[in-house]
């Protein structure tokens, strides 16, 4: 039914959780997997009022840092992929709003398919940190799996 699975990871344990969850779905379906990390433009991370004096940190410097972080999340989950036997492929872009690059990039690959975690948070909490899952939902032209994670309880 579906050939190709778009599996977005922020690095958080959740996000490789809903990432392992989204490989196994797809060798059981014969999927193959693009694993995809959203990164927002610097500009977007300090906003537009001049700060960035304040954070003693370039443009420059924090593309790179985007880019190497985007390529240790998504290595994880080709090794895991490859593990599993499950062929897969791996996009970073840059997006102001993360939900918008998820759904840009499941278009723009050929993904019939967007395999995503949610932490399963309501009231005021959801309210305050917003729910990119849910606006994933909002935004899709293709089906969106919601694999809810699971949470540790700390000791």
């Amino acid at each position: 039914m579906f050939k190709k699975v778009l599996i977005p990871t922020d690095g958080s344990p959740l996000s490789a959780q809903a990432a392992n969850a989204g490989i196994c779905f797809a060798r059981s379906v014969g999927a193959e997997v693009v694993a995809l990390h959203v990164t927002q433009p610097f500009a977007a991370t300090i906003g537009f009022d001049g700060m960035a004096a304040a954070y003693a940190i370039t443009d420059e410097d924090y593309e790179k840092a985007s880019a190497e972080q985007a390529e240790k999340y998504l290595k994880q989950i080709l090794a895991r992929a490859e593990t599993a036997g499950v062929k897969a492929d791996s996009r970073a872009v840059s997006n102001f709003n993360v939900a918008d690059g998820i759904v840009q990039a499941a278009t723009e690959n050929g993904c019939d398919l967007i395999f995503i975690g949610s932490h399963g948070r309501s009231g005021l909490s959801r309210l305050l940190l917003g729910s990119v899952t849910a606006k994933v939902l909002s935004l899709a032209t293709s089906a969106v799996l919601v694999y809810r994670v699971k949470e540790e309880k700390k000791k």
